[in-house]
């Protein structure tokens, strides 16, 4: 894939901070009294690989002005690597803006994690593509890749146009272009049709597409995969419902989704599948230990992409991309936090003796 060459940030991610507390310890939510606060968003999940392996990285967002949680989630994005920009919203009040919550436990074993999204006056619902200068990013600073997520996409009217205007203008400057679908059924009920419109026009445009079953069919109206029983079947039928989505997509040069059976909390069954032209490339599906399965798709994705940006071979991608989706679960950060290119590896390979 060519990326374009004198483009200053390696990725650009548009998304809406917020913060989530979990217990300690795997305890549920309305049993705990001690709980562990980190900033977080799926997006910057996915931006997260690159950013720790050296690459330039800028989130576009928004604040609520003088919060001690934007200061928190700006203190985070730094010691992230990450620069950012976004406009200082007024709160307006005990009662305005805000940064959206997360609620969620790890779950434990046979008790399975359940989340509570607190969203409740975001201020990133906010963001307007009024606040950036988008000739300035895609035209004179150059950006490699623009990564872009459905729940962004899907998070309000304003947010739905800046993805889309920012998506255009990468196209313009020959920004390449990533999509991840994310449908969220509350965040589309009563704006089905306008949304359809806005995700089939971005995903025309995209290069690089991200998505399971449910993502295509909600949000582009292409026919899943028929259901199958063993890993074969069911790596068969993605093929399959991958295929109608290139057929209808043209211009993407890249799909890509994960496979996950869930024995228990703490131990999946972690897969993946990728075509890249005309080629296939699979991850069969291995055992993997969680600690916390929140952000292991990001991770995936992140790794992907991160593989593209430093120009490997394609079945390389998919490799990379699965160690780093696995290792995403073994933190409590929605993201990994990979030391260098050596230890993603070695959890592709299946190495977890200790290094000295």
């Amino acid at each position: 894939m060519q990326l374009r060459e004198d483009a200053v940030y390696s990725m650009v991610v548009p998304t809406s901070m917020g913060v989530r507390i979990t217990p300690v310890n795997s305890q549920p939510v309305n049993s705990s009294d001690t709980f562990f606060m980190h900033a977080t968003s799926a997006e910057t999940n996915v931006a997260s690989i690159s950013s720790y392996l050296g690459l330039r990285v800028k989130v576009l967002t928004t604040f609520v002005k003088d919060s001690p949680i934007a200061r928190f989630i700006k203190d985070d994005l730094a010691s992230r690597h990450m620069e950012y920009e976004g406009k200082e919203v007024e709160q307006g009040g005990p009662w305005g803006y805000r940064h959206q919550f997360n609620i969620a436990d790890s779950g434990f074993g046979v008790r399975g994690p359940r989340v509570h999204n607190d969203r409740a006056g975001e201020v990133g619902r906010t963001l307007n593509v009024k606040d950036f200068d988008l000739e300035k990013l895609f035209g004179e600073d150059g950006v490699k890749i623009l990564h872009l997520s459905g729940l962004i996409c899907a998070l309000s009217p304003e947010t739905s146009i800046f993805c889309l205007e920012l998506a255009r203008a990468a196209k313009k400057y020959g920004t390449k272009i990533s999509f991840d679908l994310n449908h969220r059924a509350t965040f589309w009920e009563g704006r089905e049709e306008e949304l359809h419109e806005i995700f089939t026009e971005i995903a025309g445009i995209s290069d690089i597409l991200i998505g399971n079953e449910e993502d295509y069919q909600l949000c582009l109206g292409v026919k899943g995969p028929e259901a199958g029983g063993k890993d074969v079947a069911k790596i068969d039928s993605f093929k399959e419902m991958i295929t109608r989505v290139k057929a209808a997509f043209p211009n993407v040069s890249v799909f890509a989704n994960t496979l996950r059976e869930v024995v228990d909390v703490n131990k999946h069954l972690w897969g993946a599948i990728l075509l890249e032209g005309d080629n296939w490339h699979v991850a069969q599906p291995r055992e993997i230990t969680v600690l916390d399965r929140i952000g292991g798709g990001d991770g995936f994705v992140g790794g992907m992409l991160y593989s593209i940006l430093k120009g490997w071979e394609p079945e390389k991608w998919i490799q990379f991309a699965w160690a780093t989706g696995a290792m995403a679960t073994t933190f409590l950060t929605d993201y990994a936090q990979p030391a260098d290119e050596e230890q993603v590896w070695s959890i592709w390979s299946g190495n977890a003796r200790v290094r000295r």
